[in-house]
């Protein structure tokens, strides 16, 4: 029996423990140390299998945000191998950068048949981590393709019952808890204390969180990804999950940037942008 080769993990170190570790499997952000302090939710029950996707940290969705017909559930990009374009490396204002990249290949031909190119960008400042998307329908390529994108990110809190998300007062939101229904928020402030799962449609371009870690507040800015999914399994559906703790629903909290209700359409020869800014405040 041939043992999996162990997964490669980028570490980007700013000094200061400032650190971002990102795993080649997915390019799965699975840490975020500001000043040591942990940011990041990831389930003490996460497989690293290279199999997987890992539970927790910063999982890409693409092509395709839910259940998919096609292929794995929120597409092959979190379960795919990226490559490392650009080694973690010291810009001039002593930031760090790296760059990672997913191609087409016979593991997503199985699923999607089109060419595409996905590069992901991240940069390591003091209190903020940096996103950058580019999604590339490459020149030659006969097709126009359409997906999904978001960034399902993990954030760590010692209490979920406690977090208050701003930024979604007015906006419409599909709850997949209720099959789908669409409301609209009347809350100056969203809270949760009950099983979540909403899309919140044409959301502002920054939500703040309050009470992550330490107490502390989590700024969200997020371009040309107009949706945000705010999730929970809460007691009962995470008994359901087999690769997160009973226990673990009170200590994260997911608030998702990304483009998932209308998808984007991208013809031949042309390039898809968006980015996201996290800032410890």
């Amino acid at each position: 029996m041939s043992m999996a080769a162990p997964t490669a993990v980028v570490v980007l170190d700013r000094g200061n423990n400032t650190t971002c570790t990102v795993n080649l499997h997915g390019a799965t952000v699975v840490s975020w140390r500001v000043n040591n302090q942990e940011q990041l939710f990831v389930s003490k029950q996460a497989l690293f299998d290279g199999k997987k996707a890992i539970r927790g940290g910063i999982p890409i969705v693409f092509p395709h945000f839910g259940p998919w017909p096609l292929g794995p559930q929120h597409g092959f990009a979190r379960t795919s191998r990226w490559h490392l374009e650009k080694a973690p490396e010291r810009l001039p204002s002593g930031d760090i950068e790296a760059i990672f990249v997913l191609m087409d290949s016979e593991y997503t031909h199985q699923f999607w048949k089109y060419s595409f190119r996905l590069t992901y960008r991240l940069i390591l400042r003091e209190k903020e981590l940096h996103f950058n998307i580019g999604v590339y329908n490459p020149l030659g390529s006969q097709d126009t393709f359409s997906f999904t994108l978001l960034l399902h990110t993990y954030f760590k809190c010692p209490d979920v019952r406690k977090c208050q998300i701003t930024g979604m007062h007015g906006c419409t939101f599909i709850d997949k808890t209720r099959d789908g229904a669409v409301y609209q928020e009347g809350r100056d402030v969203v809270m949760i204390n009950e099983w979540t799962d909403r899309i919140y449609q044409n959301t502002p371009q920054e939500h703040i969180i309050t009470n992550v870690v330490s107490g502390r507040k989590m700024r969200i800015q997020k371009f040309n990804l107009p949706d945000t999914v705010v999730w929970n399994p809460w007691e009962h559906k995470a008994k359901e999950i087999a690769d997160f703790g009973d226990e673990e629903f009170p200590n994260m909290i997911c608030v998702e940037a990304g483009n998932v209700s209308t998808g984007i359409i991208l013809p031949p020869n042309t390039v898809f942008e968006a980015s996201q800014i996290l800032q410890v405040m």
